[in-house]
């Protein structure tokens, strides 16, 4: 009789047991259910951080510094990204990565948004969300001290190796100026840096302030003539598709630092930063 009580009292107790671990289960599902469908904006706010992709080899918008001793990545897109989190309320976290690999890390949600000189082009506007524009640009060419006397148009280029960041505006820009085997690709802009150095390309193609910056750093390189406009206008911040709240806050911190000339001021810190 007693063996038959304690069975059936154990049979409750494990029923219950279930019933409790389902209820429990029930509330972790509803708790990430919730935390999945949180604006982009209610995300940032809970865990406290911005969380930032950026490919710190593009003076004078993203590029590795000696701070006080240690290795930082400044310029005029991370003094922005730390103003858009200390309006947001936030502790600012950046993640340096090859730019072609940028968007991808924002659609995977291993960032909260892009800060790294990115084009709003048509192409990208499929995939994700921009800001306002911070910046316009021009785009030119850096060529070998000495090649410049004589490259003085795009047609001075045709038959010529042509370097460009894989991924960017100028990439795009290229494939429309010159035959595909003329395009060289590389993640870096150093890297292309080097192979003009070494006769590996003939020209790199970039814009404006980071060819006149490789051009004062880099003895035996030189700025052509050129001047090419950019079709879709400058510079914006890239985020999550859908994400309005967010949007708007971004927009509200671009044009505070507009209108305090704010990013001019920027562009003047990060010209020191360069020539240290």
């Amino acid at each position: 009789m007693k063996n038959g009580i304690i069975k059936k009292i154990i049979a409750i107790a494990a029923v219950s047991t279930i019933a409790i671990s389902i209820v429990g289960c029930g509330n972790n599902t509803k708790k990430e259910s919730a935390s999945s469908n949180a604006s982009a904006l209610e995300s940032i706010k809970s865990k406290g951080k911005l969380v930032i992709g950026t490919s710190a080899d593009f003076p004078p918008y993203e590029f590795h510094s000696t701070v006080d001793g240690k290795d930082e990545i400044v310029g005029i897109d991370i003094d922005i990204a730390k103003q858009v989190a200390e309006d947001l309320g936030v502790k600012l976290e950046i993640k340096d990565m090859d730019f072609d690999g940028l968007l991808v890390a924002l659609q995977s949600d291993k960032v909260d948004m892009v800060f790294s000189g990115m084009t709003p082009t048509a192409e990208r506007k499929e995939n994700v969300d921009f800001s306002d524009m911070y910046y316009s640009v021009k785009q030119t060419f850096i060529v070998r001290s000495g090649d410049e006397a004589t490259i003085k148009s795009i047609d001075d280029l045709k038959g010529k190796k042509i370097g460009v960041q894989k991924g960017s505006v100028q990439e795009g820009m290229a494939k429309g100026l010159f035959d595909a085997e003329s395009i060289k690709s590389l993640s870096k802009v150093t890297d292309l840096v080097l192979d003009l150095k070494n006769n590996k390309v003939d020209a790199i193609l970039l814009e404006t302030p980071i060819a006149e910056f490789n051009a004062k750093k880099n003895e035996g390189i030189a700025l052509t003539s050129i001047v090419l406009e950019d079709p879709d206008g400058g510079y914006a911040i890239a985020m999550k598709k859908d994400q309005a709240e967010l949007q708007t806050e971004v927009n509200k911190t671009i044009k505070e630092l507009q209108d305090g000339n704010k990013i001019a001021d920027f562009a003047v810190k990060a010209s020191e930063a360069m020539d240290k």
